[in-house]
């Protein structure tokens, strides 16, 4: 027995029901099972009535059964999911619950008033009832059925539904399921019914199920080669299931990105339009039709699917993934691969289909592009369920986790963190409880083994045997091997590394970046913000010598390594050789051992390293081109959108490992949590021209998210002096920060050097080498002083210039 405490006087009891009702201000507050909250807000006002033990008497019944309600969700959500009256009856009774919590509804309110006379309820129940007392009414009309005696004669004798105290049917668990079952209710949109399948006789799913509610937006997640992009394939058809049912409504559209649009001369915006399937064919009916009765019915089919806005809508959809005005009416044959899958992108979106399945669609977006698309997805209408390794897109637009692991499948309630803090706790939680098992299990074998053969001892140790034999296993889960990125340490070299004078660098001899003067130190930790095809790769490649400057110039330290990532480098990989070879060609007097430890301190172990790289998965192909690019202990390490086709796991170790590389770091990403973590510099690329950011990543995804303020119409002129913009203000106040700490790490350089020349014994006349490195180094840490003091002054004066203009 459970105790449900209304705090008036009286205590109920109710069997099963799991929970407690407490009094705050002038309200009752009801929590289920511990911090899963399930709140009856103001079921009555805190003033003293004459029906004050009536009312309890309907607290009871409604706060029992609520209760009881609320534990079986807890339970047994699929019993939400039949189409029978113990259903309607618990999916009207969530559906009142969240009445009485949002709408503050009194069920002793004569009028049915909200707390606040914002609104009332109008009309009375049956009976002559109240109207906020209908709620309740309503509720045992489903839970007993309005054929039912006491439904009747509560009815006849005009008496309220409290007074009845009929307890509600409600069905039985069979036993408590995790935190992780969500609460909700609604039609399933899928239903994942004991799948099995296998790939060349591996296992990817035995005996898993999963139901997802219709308008739920769903990350899946698992380690890469899991299941999940099969998982897709079986939930369209496209592969059959060896045992289990998918189910979706019979009706239900379902969409995804295959694979690119096709190369042809029809526009993109045409292109969009055709994904409307539906459309398209009422458009091309309405053509030919003579009938008058259903030139009419296509006219109104098509206000009712807001076609006469359907070119306006696709263009959004365009624009929002990076195709301007004048790029949305060029044929699709003028784009590359990875622009035409976000045409095909585009399609789906615009066809709003009743499940969309979105297999890393960040794959091929840029940042901004990313940005667009969480924000889309959040506000999309319809269920969702994207498989991602991007952090911040499954934090911020999905609300539940469907996790593959060991070949089932569990939906966990909330976004990526949150699941990631609940597996965790969960996972603790069964390591401990293994161990006290394997305690109890070693104490009872003790037992057992000392006395068995006694024989006042035989009957206990039986007993212990039988208990031994009953105790179900509990194993916990094996932790996956964790990959933990390590690149070699550079020696250091005076500032800056890289500086650049009005340097121009294009294409065929038109320039995409003009009057760059940018100067890297090694220990900046730059991101690159900026609209596809605005020069972020370009700049990268100028910054790696791929690229040579048309104008100024570029002064490189002598003795400067670059390590340079792209995703075409992924795709130039030898298919044929495998990741040992790769790295034997590189290093060719390394014993085979100390190769296979570089191999494996980026995840690519002992099968790993002796397979075709053809083989290999997309993860794995990555992770072999940033050991590549970093073998070499670079100074400036230039990463090109890194994190395509790395699972979560690597994502973190590369953020690990950029936080401990002592080098400078240049970053293009779309995604916002390694660029969050691994820099702390932003120069924006726009318009030709590359300049600091002075807010920070959050202001910029509000700034895209708002529009840009190109698109926006200029501002009249004004005669008086146009006033500095704040981001001018602020980026020309972090660089004269940035200038006074590159003066201060001089400083402490020359300050060591200088305790270092004092040493009597480097004057010896045995150490005149050593001395004069000394003196060389010291003489070239004075002249990068004199350098940096002079930027220094000079961006004092520009943020002095600035601020006394505004």
């Amino acid at each position: 027995m459970h105790r449900v405490l209304a705090h008036r006087q009286r205590e109920f009891l109710a069997d099963g029901a799991v929970g407690g009702v407490r009094r705050v201000g002038g309200a009752h507050h009801f929590a289920v099972l511990r911090d899963r909250a399930f709140a009856l807000e103001h079921l009555h006002d805190d003033r003293l009535r004459g029906h004050e033990f009536a009312q309890l008497a309907v607290e009871r019944t409604v706060l029992v059964h609520f209760v009881e309600l609320a534990g079986l969700l807890e339970r047994e959500v699929e019993a939400l999911l039949r189409d029978d009256a113990q259903a309607r009856f618990l999916e009207l009774g969530v559906d009142l619950a969240g009445q009485v919590a949002a709408g503050r509804i009194r069920l002793d309110d004569a009028e049915g008033a909200f707390d606040g006379h914002e609104r009332s309820l109008s009309g009375r129940g049956p009976g002559g009832c109240p109207p906020g007392q209908v709620l309740v009414w309503r509720l045992l009309a489903w839970g007993i059925g309005e054929e039912n005696p006491v439904f009747r004669a509560g009815i006849a004798a005009k008496r309220d539904i409290c007074m009845t105290a009929t307890p509600f049917r409600t069905a039985r668990a069979r036993a408590p399921v995790d935190a992780r079952a969500p609460l909700g209710h609604g039609s399933a949109m899928l239903k994942i019914d004991t799948i099995s399948y296998s790939v060349e006789g591996r296992p990817l799913f035995e005996g898993a199920s999963a139901t997802i509610p219709d308008g739920h937006k769903v990350g899946l997640v698992g380690a890469n080669g899991a299941g999940k992009t099969t998982l897709f394939r079986l939930i369209r058809g496209e592969l059959a299931l060896e045992g289990g049912e998918i189910s979706l409504p019979s009706q239900a559209r379902i969409g995804g990105v295959a694979q690119e649009v096709p190369s042809s001369s029809t526009s993109l915006i045409d292109t969009v339009l055709a994904a409307d399937t539906e459309r398209a064919a009422l458009l091309e009916e309405a053509a030919h039709a003579t009938d008058p009765h259903r030139i009419a019915e296509i006219q109104t089919r098509l206000a009712d699917i807001d076609a006469w806005s359907a070119e306006g809508r696709a263009s959004a959809i365009l624009k929002g993934l990076g195709f301007d005005a004048e790029a949305q009416r060029r044929p699709c044959s003028d784009f590359s691969g990875g622009w035409r899958m976000r045409v095909a992108l585009a399609g789906v979106l615009f066809a709003q289909p009743d499940l969309l399945l979105l297999d890393e669609p960040t794959n091929y977006l840029d940042l901004e592009g990313a940005l667009w698309l969480e924000s889309y997805l959040v506000k999309y209408p319809h269920t969702v369920i994207i498989i991602s390794h991007d952090r911040e897109l499954l934090n911020r637009a999905v609300g539940s986790i469907l996790h593959l692991e060991n070949r089932k499948l569990t939906l966990w309630q909330g976004p990526y963190d949150q699941f990631a803090r609940q597996r965790a706790a969960a996972r603790a939680a069964l390591v401990a409880e293994a161990k006290k098992q394997d305690a109890r299990r070693a104490h009872l074998q003790s037992f057992v083994d000392r006395f068995k053969a006694k024989a006042t001892k035989a009957a206990q140790a039986q007993a212990r045997v039988k208990m031994l034999e009953k105790m179900e296993p509990i194993t916990a889960p094996e932790e996956a091997a964790k990959v933990a990125f390590s690149f070699p340490a550079p020696e250091a070299l005076n500032p800056p590394i890289i500086a650049m004078e009005g340097a121009a660098v294009g294409y065929g001899g038109k320039p995409v970046l003009r009057r760059l003067s940018l100067r890297i130190d090694q220990d900046d930790r730059i991101a690159l913000l900026g609209r596809n095809g605005e020069g972020k790769s370009t700049l990268s490649k100028l910054l790696a010598g791929k690229l040579q400057a048309s104008e100024g110039s570029i002064t490189r330290s002598s003795k400067l390594r670059i390590g340079y990532f792209a995703q075409h480098q992924v795709d130039e990989l030898d298919l044929d050789a495998t990741p040992l070879t790769h790295l034997q060609r590189l290093r060719p007097e390394e014993a085979q051992p100390k190769l296979r430890a570089r191999l494996a301190g980026f995840g690519l172990f002992a099968d790993q390293a002796e397979t075709l790289v053809r083989k290999l998965s997309g993860g794995q192909k990555a992770r072999l081109s940033l050991l590549l690019a970093t073998i070499d202990a670079p100074h400036l390490l230039i990463l090109d959108e890194p994190t395509n086709h790395l699972d979560i796991e690597s994502r973190e170790a590369l953020v690990e490992a950029l936080t401990a590389y002592p080098g400078a770091v240049v970053l293009v990403s779309h995604d916002m949590h390694l660029l969050s973590l691994a820099a702390d510099r932003l120069w924006l690329v726009k318009g030709g021209a590359v300049a600091p950011y002075g807010g920070d990543l959050e202001q910029y995804r509000a700034e895209l998210l708002a529009g840009d303020p190109a698109d926006k119409p200029a501002p009249k002129p004004k005669n008086k002096p146009v006033r500095p913009a704040r981001d001018a203000v602020l980026a020309l106040r972090a660089e004269a920060r940035k200038c006074e700490e590159r003066v201060n790490k001089l400083a402490e350089m020359l300050e060591k050097l200088d305790e270092k020349l004092s040493e009597p014994e480097l004057y010896d006349t045995s150490r005149a080498v050593e001395r004069d490195k000394w003196l060389r180094k010291h003489a070239e840490a004075r002249d990068a002083m004199t350098r940096a003091e002079e930027l220094w002054m000079a961006a004092l004066e520009a943020l002095e210039t600035a601020v006394a203009a505004g």
